[in-house]
């Protein structure tokens, strides 16, 4: 069970799920729509270049997303410079109608890891012609901290590079940020494989999921999908819980002191 009235507020507006899922790579259009509702999502990412809305390219996928009834955040997946991904951002808000975009801009085709001078460039240019920003982009805190100083409300660092399913590298670095940008949206995107994985970063204190490949490849991508589902849930449910200090001794969980002893004597 969620926790009353725990809404994470992505900008201006809230949301009831803390998981946001993509609409990529599923077997099928029908199981992708059955992975979205199992999931809970209230938020799904789709990628204008992929599938060319613009040319009526994939019709009926299109469709299917509209009648899901969910907030839609386009992405700008693909692009390599600031100024394809800004021109990619404007085409997004005509045809989706949406002021908001998942911006990526990529400067590694080996690890797909974002172009943080790009980045920050396209986010700038975004946020002044009125866009709302999801920045995707690595677990460097100076990273973080300038597009959050750029105005960027929401930040989306990755758990590790996307599609590898390798988890939380470095929650170390995860953990820094979420204790330097205590305002900001914090969003785990890429890299997380497992469901285990989505409630490590909840208990680190972020505020949402992002994923897509764990589902979608999965042997069970609906099942898999609610797995994630209660993973987040319990992953955020454990951080407002708060948790026990480490200790670096054992401590025993019921104790003695006080308590009755029978001793068998010889008598």
């Amino acid at each position: 069970m969620k926790a009353m009235n725990d809404l994470v507020t992505f900008y201006d507006q809230k949301i009831n799920s803390r998981l946001l899922i993509g609409t990529a790579l599923y077997p099928s259009p029908s199981i992708m729509t059955q992975s979205i509702e199992a999931s809970g999502a209230d938020i799904i990412t789709l990628s204008l270049r992929r599938q060319s809305p613009e040319t009526q390219g994939g019709s009926h996928f299109w469709q299917q997303l509209k009648d899901l009834n969910k907030h839609l955040l386009p992405n700008t997946a693909g692009c390599h410079t600031a100024k394809e991904a800004i021109t990619l951002a404007h085409m997004s808000r005509e045809l989706f109608e949406t002021n908001w975009v998942k911006l990526e801009v990529i400067g590694d085709d080996y690890n797909l890891q974002p172009d943080p001078y790009a980045t920050l460039e396209a986010a700038k240019a975004l946020l002044k012609d009125g866009f709302k920003v999801f920045p995707y982009c690595t677990d460097d805190l100076v990273f973080c901290q300038q597009l959050f100083d750029a105005g960027c409300e929401v930040i989306m660092p990755w758990g590790s590079p996307i599609g590898t399913g390798k988890g939380l590298m470095n929650p170390y670095a995860l953990e820094t940020i979420r204790h330097r940008l205590p305002s900001a949206t914090l969003v785990i995107d890429a890299g997380l494989g497992l469901p285990s994985h989505a409630m490590q970063a909840m208990e680190l204190g972020f505020d949402a999921i992002l994923l897509n490949t764990a589902v979608a490849k999965a042997n069970d991508p609906i099942a898999m999908a609610k797995a994630f589902r209660y993973a987040v849930d319990g992953g955020r449910m454990a951080y407002l819980s708060g948790a026990m200090e480490e200790q670096s001794r054992a401590n025993p969980s019921t104790t003695v002191l006080g308590s009755p002893f029978w001793h068998q004597t010889n008598d």
